[in-house]
């Protein structure tokens, strides 16, 4: 099984290295799954297009990390852009009840 994949609409495909490279290359703002901002503490949601379950289970192929804050480098990982959208928004409300 292929570590690489790409997005066809917002489903991951796997794929070939080659494939994978020049899709990432064209595809940047494609990536982006969503983001969100409090004052300097940001959320990102993004496609990563690499596989970091190491085999450990279903593949996990979208990140959501917090940037600045006291939540500064909180992540997680998941497989589909469904689950993205709503790991990002659980993200969002955890941050946002923080800085009120």
């Amino acid at each position: 099984m292929s570590d690489h994949y790409i997005l066809e609409g917002h489903k991951a495909v796997p794929c070939d290295l080659m494939t994978w490279a020049m899709w990432l290359e064209k595809n940047g703002k494609e990536r982006i799954v969503a983001k969100a901002q409090f004052g300097d503490v940001r959320v990102s949601t993004v496609f990563l297009g690499l596989d970091y379950s190491f085999g450990q289970g279903p593949p996990l192929l979208f990140e959501t990390l917090v940037f600045e804050g006291s939540h500064d480098g909180d992540m997680e990982r998941c497989t589909t852009w469904e689950e993205a959208e709503a790991q990002h928004a659980a993200m969002v409300a955890r941050i946002s009840a923080d800085t009120k």
